[in-house]
């Protein structure tokens, strides 16, 4: 009889060691209810124990992720953005989160809505530039602050929100494509026209100066000519002067060598012709000078 009272008492203690027993890994934390009224905290990794009427709600202590759908946002100049971005956070009160929003899916969901929110509203205020380059990681700075703020009334620290894309809807893409291919065929068009004025100045001046030296060395060569003209007609009336019969006798071989040079040119002349003079007498003296003879 007493065996059989211990037997039924141990297996008492151990049913109810069952219900009162449990245990907190390292990445949880819990929530000891009773009949819905938080009586505990426990952050501590270990075994604990709880009256068998209370029950634990268990959450993660880890960092989680939330991963919002894609969202079409309008920046400040009326370009419309589809947007993907994502969030990091932690439960940092667990009370207040279980008395806000009861599990992690409705938490996950009040934060994204949080999120949502903070997007529309920052983004509104920046340019596409400012979004997709040049202020990015000031933007989601201050959209996390602004998340955090909100998040911190459910018991979440937000971590970190980033964006990972954010590009024009596919519509208006290929309509700024068209336009960017447009302006870039309009500056080819003007650089090339500019080039083409640019080539036909270049080859204006370039005739221009071609003809100034052309000119101006034909009128040098005129006048060296004519110097050189004058010079050697002053030195034929020199010679004429100191030798005028030296000076016939060249004027006539002149006059042989013009006429008589190769050619089709004929002459029918008379053997004692004063041309021929020379070549009968060397002296000459049988006519006049040959000076009027045919160049």
């Amino acid at each position: 009889m007493k065996s059989g009272l211990l037997g039924i008492v141990i297996a008492a203690v151990a049913l109810v060691l069952y219900w009162s027993a449990y245990i907190i890994t390292p990445t949880e934390q819990a929530l000891v209810l009773q009949f819905g009224e938080v009586k505990t905290q426990e952050t501590e990794p270990g075994l604990k124990f709880k009256l068998p009427w209370q029950n634990v709600i268990v959450l993660d202590k880890r960092i989680l992720d939330l991963n919002m759908p894609p969202l079409e946002a309008i920046v400040a100049d009326k370009k419309r953005l589809t947007v993907d971005a994502f969030a990091r956070y932690r439960i940092t009160n667990p009370v207040r989160f279980y008395q806000s929003v009861n599990n992690v899916n409705e938490g996950a969901r009040r934060l994204a809505t949080f999120l949502q929110s903070s997007l529309r509203s920052e983004l509104a205020k920046a340019t596409f530039v400012q979004v997709v380059r040049d202020d990015r990681s000031d933007l989601m700075e201050k959209i996390r602050q602004d998340v955090d703020k909100s998040a911190a009334a459910i018991g979440i620290d937000v971590i970190d929100v980033k964006i990972r894309r954010a590009d024009l809807p596919e519509a208006n893409s290929q309509a700024i494509f068209r336009r960017m291919q447009t302006e870039r065929q309009r500056e080819a068009t003007e650089i090339r026209a500019q080039g083409e004025e640019q080539s036909r100045r270049i080859k204006s001046r370039a005739d221009r100066d071609a003809t100034v030296l052309v000119a101006e060395a034909q009128r040098d060569a005129d006048i060296i000519r004519g110097d050189g003209d004058a010079a050697a007609n002053q030195i034929f009336a020199e010679a004429y002067g100191k030798d005028p019969s030296f000076f016939e006798f060249y004027r006539s071989m002149q006059a042989y060598t013009n006429a008589l040079e190769g050619g089709d040119t004929s002459l029918v002349l008379s053997p004692d012709s004063d041309f021929f003079r020379y070549f009968n007498d060397p002296s000459g003296t049988r006519s006049a000078p040959a000076v009027g003879a045919p160049q």
